[in-house]
C-alpha cells in the first residue's frame, strides 16, 4: 500500500529536479517549447518542464576573438600579413540564437573579410600610421552587420602587420636616410646661429678695438693654464700698432 503512493511521489520530485536550471548572473536562457521560441529565463534557479523545453544558455561577457593573419594586398600593391583581436558581447540573447547558426564562428568569419576589405583599400603608410582610424572603420563596419544578430562589436584592434623582408630593408634604408636629412639640418642651423653670433660679435670688436686686445689677453690666460710647453700665438699688426702708440 505504501509503495503506491510512495512511487509516484519519487516520480514527482524526480520529474521536478530534471526541469531544474541554473543561470548565472553573466547568462540569460533561451526557452524554446516543443521547437518553438516561448521566452528568456532570467538569473537563478528556473524551472522548465522536462521533455517539453529546452533552454539553450547564452553568455553575455565580453568576449575576445583573434583573427587569424590575413594576406592583404594594400592599394599601392605591397602584400602584408594582418592579424587582429575583435571585442564583442550578445546584447539580445534571442537573437544571438535565432538569427544565427553560430554567432561566434560568424562573427569571427565576418571580421576577416571585413578586415581584408577594409585595409585593401589603405596604402601601407596608413595601415602603419593611422591604426586608430583603421581600427573604428572595421569596427563600424563589423557592428553594423552583426547588429540583426544582437552581437555588439565593442571593439577591433589591429595587433600585428608583417612586411616582407624586402619592405623591411627598404624602410631601414628610409629610416636611416631620414635621420641622416634631420642631423644635417640641425648641424647647418647651428652652424647659421654661429654665424650669425659671429657676425655680431666682430661688430661689436669693430666698434670697440680694445675688445679685441681682451679677448687676445684672456685666451693668452687659457692657454697658459695648460701643461704646453710652446705657445705660438699670433698677434695682428694693427693692434701691435695701436699698443705702441698708446705706450
Amino acid at each position: 500500500m505504501h509503495y503506491v503512493i510512495i512511487i509516484p511521489a519519487i516520480l514527482v520530485v524526480l520529474f521536478i529536479l530534471m526541469g531544474l536550471r541554473q543561470i548565472f548572473e553573466y547568462q540569460r536562457g533561451v526557452v524554446f517549447r516543443l521547437g518553438k521560441y516561448s521566452g528568456m529565463k532570467n538569473p537563478g534557479l528556473k524551472w522548465i518542464i522536462p521533455f517539453v523545453d529546452q533552454m539553450v544558455k547564452v553568455d553575455l561577457r565580453t568576449i575576445a576573438r583573434d583573427v587569424p593573419p590575413q594576406d592583404i594586398i594594400t592599394r599601392d600593391n605591397v602584400t602584408v600579413q594582418v592579424n587582429a583581436v575583435i571585442f564583442m558581447r550578445v546584447m539580445n540573447p534571442d537573437k544571438a540564437i535565432l538569427e544565427v547558426d553560430n554567432y561566434l564562428y560568424n562573427t569571427s568569419q565576418l571580421a576577416q573579410t571585413t578586415l581584408r576589405s577594409v585595409l585593401g583599400q589603405v596604402e601601407l603608410d596608413d595601415l602603419l600610421t593611422k591604426r586608430e582610424h583603421l581600427n573604428e572603420e572595421i569596427q563600424s563596419s563589423l557592428d553594423a552587420d552583426t547588429d540583426p544578430w544582437g552581437v555588439k562589436v565593442a571593439k577591433v584592434e589591429i595587433k600585428h602587420v608583417d612586411l616582407p623582408a624586402e619592405m623591411q630593408r627598404a624602410m631601414a634604408k628610409q629610416a636611416e636616410a631620414e635621420r641622416e636629412r634631420r642631423a644635417k639640418v640641425i648641424h647647418a642651423a647651428g652652424e647659421f646661429e654661429a654665424s650669425k653670433k659671429l657676425a655680431e660679435a666682430a661688430a661689436v670688436i669693430q666698434k670697440e678695438p680694445a675688445a679685441l686686445q681682451l679677448r687676445y689677453l684672456q685666451t693668452l690666460s687659457e692657454i697658459s693654464t695648460e701643461n704646453s710647453s710652446t705657445v705660438i700665438f699670433p698677434v695682428p699688426i694693427d693692434v701691435l700698432q695701436g699698443m705702441i702708440r698708446k705706450s
